[in-house]
């Protein structure tokens, strides 16, 4: 599929504007097969990860499963490089590393939250591919007693949202009640190589 065209055909959708680019929306970036067989790839060949944390007085596990890989040393057949090169049409980013996040039903969620910037190319944008099952997105200003935005995030769209807008909006996936396939998102992201500890 002519990925070019269908940006201009499709997309974007401006969720949030800022100087920078704000947040934007392509509700079909790459061919529907395509997705499908990217999702297998990670679901069936990703080293997934369950962690924990501590939250208030206990320790949590983690409502998903995750992973990070770096793009310089990522496995050449996976797709994920080529899917960086693609991104980099619609948003220039000179992305370095993936974000993985595995939601393996409803009950599995992030919490409100905005990217940590402490490490993050100034200026570069976060660009989330979603794959696998259609999930529900929050936007939210940080505001108080904003309104949040949901918006659904169908499988092989493209999110991206600008390094400004971390520091204006907050964002997550809620739990649902609903029965909801799996879902793969990848979070590429431009780091300061220098300041990531691996």
């Amino acid at each position: 599929m002519n990925t070019a065209a269908l940006l201009f055909d499709e997309g974007p959708l401006t969720l949030v504007d800022d100087r920078e680019g704000g947040i934007r929306y392509w509700p079909q970036w790459i061919d529907s097969a395509e997705a499908d067989d990217l999702f297998a790839r990670l679901r069936d060949g990703v080293s997934w990860l369950s962690e924990q944390r501590p939250m208030y007085d206990r320790i949590v596990d983690v409502p998903r499963l995750q992973a990070t890989v770096a793009l310089a040393t990522a496995d050449p057949d996976d797709g994920l490089r080529q899917i960086a090169s693609r991104i980099e049409t619609a948003a220039l980013g000179g992305y370095s590393h993936v974000g993985l996040n595995f939601y393996r039903d409803g009950h599995d969620s992030v919490a409100m939250h905005h990217d940590r910037t402490h490490d993050l190319v100034i200026g570069a944008p976060i660009a989330i591919l979603s794959l696998g099952a259609p999930r529900d997105m929050l936007i939210r200003r940080q505001d108080k007693g904003a309104r949040a935005v949901r918006i659904t995030l169908e499988p092989s769209s493209l999110l991206v949202m600008s390094h400004a807008s971390q520091f204006t909006h907050e964002h997550g996936i809620p739990k649902t009640s609903r029965s909801v396939g799996p879902r793969i998102s990848c979070a590429y992201r431009a780091r300061q190589i220098n300041r990531v500890v691996v």
